[in-house]
């Protein structure tokens, strides 16, 4: 088991893979998901995956696990609906969004009742920034960001820390703290795109 401060260096550098690989398959993408799995257990428990992933048997740290996500429904809505198993260390999301300077806020303010209205309004705003988030917690607490913005496309230009986005890191740290009996997983596939067997959360019956 990883000791806390292990985990905190391990999560920065598991949110800088995401964040690269992110990079790597280009902007106007959907939200994603990862499931965050300490290496060593991943290496012992399935070790062709591992082999798959390019572990070796001495690895550390936390090896990213892109999960499917349902097509019907935004990231937020199914992180609120979702716990992951106990070998789950922590979870990252991917998702991009448009930000907009403060003299926008009186406009959206206006068509807060009108959601196709505001997001026509933010996607045809002269100052409109887009932005690709990547938040990331783990079951003992800590929580790293990255913020890439798209006038500003180059790793040099990366922004992090822990608490760049609070509200999407209070979901992402609701689903590590209720216990789930989850069976067998499905197939999900890992940040170098291979289809591989790994740990999904279970979804919540309401």
């Amino acid at each position: 088991m990883l000791t806390p401060e292990a985990t905190d260096r391990a999560l920065r550098v598991a949110v800088a893979e995401v964040e690269a690989h992110a990079a790597e398959r280009g902007w106007d993408r959907a939200a994603q998901l990862f499931a965050l799995v300490p290496t060593a257990d991943l290496v012992r428990a399935e070790p062709e995956l591992a082999g798959q992933l390019g572990l070796s048997p001495d690895a550390s740290g936390l090896t990213p696990i892109d999960q499917e996500l349902p097509a019907d429904r935004d990231l937020e809505a199914t992180l609120e609906q979702i716990s992951w198993p106990d070998e789950v260390a922590g979870c990252a999301a991917v998702v991009e969004r448009v930000v907009l300077p403060p003299s926008a806020d009186a406009d959206l303010a206006a068509l807060e009742d009108d959601p196709a209205a505001a997001s026509s309004y933010a996607a045809e705003h002269p100052e409109r920034q887009e932005l690709r988030m990547i938040a990331a917690a783990t079951r003992t607490g800590q929580t790293w960001c990255a913020f890439r913005f798209r006038s500003h496309d180059d790793p040099q230009s990366v922004v992090a820390g822990p608490d760049l986005v609070p509200a999407l890191l209070e979901l992402l740290q609701a689903t590590l703290t209720d216990e789930a009996d989850v069976p067998d997983s499905p197939a999900a596939s890992g940040p170098e795109g291979e289809n591989d067997r790994a740990p999904a959360p279970e979804e919540e019956s309401t």
